[in-house]
């Protein structure tokens, strides 16, 4: 290496820099992934967080946690490792079917509080703020009153554009009892991404090969999230508020 060359007059071979990383417990697996955080939403983060940890258990059970996520309908974007043995690439057991063009995606929105999951809408593309806007007419109080807490339930979203626009914001203003500002670039701190990963596993374990099995797909394992699934999610709050404040707003293991 030139660096090993220059400073001590020796030539190192890379695999042998590794070989010693190895033997002293180093490892390379790859990066994980965590959304940017810029240094002025790392300030409004842990100020954020620092307010609502003083929030009393009571506060979060009444906050209904909302967000959108998309799901394909054959297979995800990522790669998939397999284990197998030298010379069996091939064997089917091995292989991961894939398509072509692919047959189609779902976008989902849905809303989940301490007490379950809400509504589920599935849209067929994305939305703008007047469509995001008739979602939350449709689905936003009907959810607060299946879930019990139509009287003084509290809306948390993130800061997608659309869910900040006048009109969503204005509409929430005289329709729902409490909105939480929420910070920018934090999925970290909404329960309901953990929702998402549940029903990503379960659509793996599904054999989807049209859109409308995708469909159904969805709304059985919408149907399925336990209660106490939720509950534990809402529940895991001040743990992840008090994570933000240890690493000074940057993103956390949640």
């Amino acid at each position: 290496m030139p660096e090993a060359r220059k400073g001590f007059g020796k030539i190192s071979h890379p695999e042998t820099v590794r070989d010693i990383l190895r033997n002293h417990d180093f490892h390379a697996p790859v990066a994980g992934r965590k959304p940017f955080i810029s240094r002025v939403n790392q300030k409004i983060r842990l100020k954020f967080a620092r307010c609502y940890l003083k929030k009393p258990k009571e506060f979060w059970e009444s906050v209904i946690f909302v967000d959108e996520s998309k799901f394909n309908a054959f297979g995800s974007n990522g790669k998939q490792k397999v284990w197998k043995r030298l010379n069996t690439e091939l064997k089917l057991r091995n292989l991961r079917d894939t398509v072509k063009h692919g047959v189609g995606s779902h976008f989902v929105w849905g809303c989940m509080s301490s007490f379950g999951t809400g509504n589920l809408e599935l849209i067929d593309r994305k939305v703008n703020k007047y469509g995001y806007l008739d979602i939350l007419k449709r689905n936003i109080r009907q959810s607060a009153l299946k879930m019990g807490i139509l009287a003084n339930f509290k809306l948390y979203q993130d800061n997608d554009p659309k869910h900040t626009s006048h009109v969503c914001r204005l509409w929430a203003l005289y329709h729902c009892p409490i909105v939480i500002k929420t910070p920018a670039q934090s999925p970290d701190l909404n329960s309901i991404e953990h929702l998402w990963d549940n029903i990503q596993k379960h659509l793996h374990e599904s054999n989807i090969t049209s859109k409308n099995i995708l469909k159904e797909k969805l709304i059985e394992a919408w149907r399925n999230i336990d209660s106490n699934t939720c509950k534990k999610l809402v529940n895991s709050m001040p743990s992840r508020l008090k994570e933000v404040i240890k690493n000074k707003g940057r993103p956390s293991k949640y």
